[in-house]
């Protein structure tokens, strides 16, 4: 198993992406720690995997609140000694035009998005250091890179996400820890439903894949980014869209 003995946190980790990349690294063998808003869907999660033979603690938490990231963190400490894997996963939408969209729908989708990638990566990095080594792999968007329309505040969150990863990956490479994006595009999520619904599927015809993403497709490439075999990758965005953001074909 190529994550034997690792400990991985998986914020936002009890549904969608999160779920899929929290499964994946725990049948890769490493022990998951979940964080969530959705208890109950976190506590599901861990008990599946617990069952199957995995280790996994859920733990409540709102990315939002450096308490809620501290408490995440001393638990995962506590349970496991150790921590070597940080994925910032948690992310919302709150889809409007600029003109239609209020203050606190920008505000939450940037504190959430955003904000949770520095309270949670802030966090980590300590224990991180002492070991001198880790992966933190954050989760972006194509949107991050391309933009939206009627998504100015996910896709200004997004673009802050590569921004910071790029950054932290300069301040953290002397010490031994990784920092990656990866950028999906459309993804068949719940989150992704209303987007998908609204355009018909139009989406699709303009990728040349010819199909969405499954969460799984963005699994397989955090686990690699998680794996030693990406040990001299660092800084770096990497998209998974099918082929999405290539532009106009013709």
């Amino acid at each position: 198993m190529r994550l034997e003995d690792k400990v991985a946190i998986v914020t936002g980790g009890a549904q969608g992406i999160g779920r899929s990349i929290t499964s994946t690294l725990a049948q890769e063998g490493s022990a998951v720690v979940i964080t969530d808003v959705n208890k109950e869907g976190a506590e599901a999660l861990a008990e599946e995997i617990n069952s199957a033979g995995g280790q996994a603690l859920a733990l409540e938490g709102d990315v939002r609140s450096e308490d809620d990231a501290q408490k995440v963190i001393d638990a995962t400490l506590e349970s496991f000694q150790h921590i070597d894997i940080l994925v910032n996963n948690a992310g919302i939408v709150r889809d409007y035009l600029v003109i239609s969209m209020k203050p606190a729908d920008w505000q939450d989708v940037i504190d959430i998005n955003l904000g949770g990638v520095y309270n949670f990566s802030r966090k980590v990095i300590r224990p991180m250091l002492m070991a001198r080594s880790g992966k933190i792999i954050n989760i972006a968007s194509l949107a991050g890179i391309t933009g939206g329309r009627g998504q100015a505040n996910y896709a200004a969150s997004k673009a802050g996400i590569i921004a910071f990863t790029r950054a932290l990956a300069l301040e953290l490479a002397p010490k031994g820890i990784t920092v990656n994006a990866v950028a999906p595009g459309m993804v068949v999520t719940q989150m992704s439903e209303r987007v998908r619904s609204f355009t018909q599927d139009k989406v699709k015809s303009l990728i040349p894949l010819a199909r969405y993403a499954e969460p799984q497709d963005i699994a397989k490439v955090v686990l690699f980014l998680a794996s030693s075999d990406a040990d001299y990758i660092t800084g770096q965005v990497i998209v998974v869209d099918g082929g999405l953001g290539l532009g106009p074909r013709w």
